[in-house]
């Protein structure tokens, strides 16, 4: 539900309304990220800590995947360039 809360185009308080826009985002976000671990069983929290040590030691896939986002991203943005200074031209 926070994950939603934090994605949507929706707020409390508006961003666009100086200082107290952001201010609601900077309260409810981690007070729900805080509740949520708070209402995960112990033992469920701590194996998933495990797992991720484990898997964070093992696995090189994550290295993979960010070299292929990286380089998508290098692509948008060559596309964007050489579209841009084919209109300049």
């Amino acid at each position: 539900m926070i994950v939603a809360y934090a994605l949507s185009p929706i707020d409390l308080i508006p961003d666009f309304i100086p200082v107290l826009g952001y201010i609601d985002d900077l309260i409810i976000i981690p007070a729900g990220i805080y509740l949520t671990i708070k209402m995960v069983p112990r033992e469920v929290l701590e194996e998933c800590r495990q797992r991720a040590n484990y898997e964070a030691i093992t696995s090189k896939s994550k290295w993979v995947a960010a070299a292929i986002i990286i380089l998508l991203w290098l692509m948008i943005v060559y596309l964007i360039v050489r579209f841009i200074w084919k209109i300049a031209s």
